[in-house]
């Protein structure tokens, strides 16, 4: 096989990668709506598989797109350290941005 064909094969795989993992996200994300229409009670297990999902495939799908998964991470930190320096309500209410930075802080050691 001459390598553009390859190389077309490469990307048409991709493709179809990209587009799994884009409707694998929207399942989770309507799941995650569901759940809480329901309510939380006696469905916190499946809320975390579906909470995990998504962060799972965010990663994969940035990873499909050309984006290393460090590049992510490094992103997510600025926008927590911005967070908490303007003072977002989550942090200044409840302080979740301080705790996710605590929490990267240590899975990083």
């Amino acid at each position: 096989m001459p390598k553009g064909s390859e190389r077309g094969m490469d990307i048409a795989k991709n493709i179809g990668h990209i587009e799994w993992l884009k409707s694998e996200l929207l399942s989770s994300v309507s799941r995650v709506f569901t759940l809480l229409t329901n309510g939380i009670k006696g469905t916190q297990d499946a809320l975390i598989d579906c909470l995990a999902n998504i962060i799972l495939i965010s990663y994969l799908l940035g990873r499909r797109l050309g984006i290393h998964y460090g590049v992510i991470d490094k992103r997510i930190g600025e926008k927590i350290r911005l967070g908490i320096l303007e003072e977002h309500d989550i942090e200044t209410e409840y302080g979740d941005l301080s705790m996710l930075s605590e929490h990267f802080r240590q899975i990083r050691e």
